[in-house]
C-alpha cells in the first residue's frame, strides 16, 4: 500500500506531517510494503482557496491512502472519489504516522472534520 504524507520538507520519515494537504509544498510517498519512500513536490500549490486539485498536487504518483492533519471538503471529496483513503494525522513524524497506521490506529477523515478556510485547521 501507498501511504502519502503532506511535508513541509521531503526530506525523510522524520519529516513532520504537514497541517493541510492543499498548502503542503511536497510529499513523501511511502511504500509499505517495500519500506521506500519517495519525495514528491507539490504540483498544485499555487492554486486558489478551495480549488485544490489533489491528484495534479501528487504529480501522478499513485497512492492508496493520504494521512494528513487537515484537509478541505473538496480535496477530501476528490481523493476518495477516486478511491484514496484519507486518514487524519496526529502531530509527528511520518515515521510515527506510519506506526500508527500499521497499528491501525489512525481515523479515517470525516467529511464533518475537514477544514474551512483558515478555522478550525491545523495550518
Amino acid at each position: 500500500m501507498k501511504l502519502c504524507f503532506p511535508v513541509s520538507e521531503p526530506q525523510s520519515l522524520g519529516s513532520r506531517v504537514y497541517g493541510h494537504f492543499g498548502s503542503a509544498p511536497a510529499f513523501i510517498v511511502f511504500d509499505t510494503e517495500t519500506k521506500k519512500e519517495k519525495p514528491v513536490l507539490n504540483a498544485d500549490s499555487h492554486h486558489a482557496h478551495g480549488m485544490c486539485s489533489p491528484l495534479k498536487a501528487l504529480a501522478g504518483e499513485q497512492v492508496d491512502a493520504v494521512v494528513v492533519g487537515g484537509i478541505g471538503r473538496g480535496a477530501l471529496m476528490r481523493l476518495n472519489g477516486a478511491g484514496i483513503k484519507v486518514y487524519k494525522a496526529f502531530e509527528g513524524t511520518v515515521a510515527e504516522n506510519i506506526k500508527l497506521f500499521e497499528d491501525g490506529r489512525l481515523p479515517l477523515f470525516s467529511p464533518l472534520a475537514v477544514c474551512s478556510g483558515q478555522e478550525g485547521c491545523a495550518h
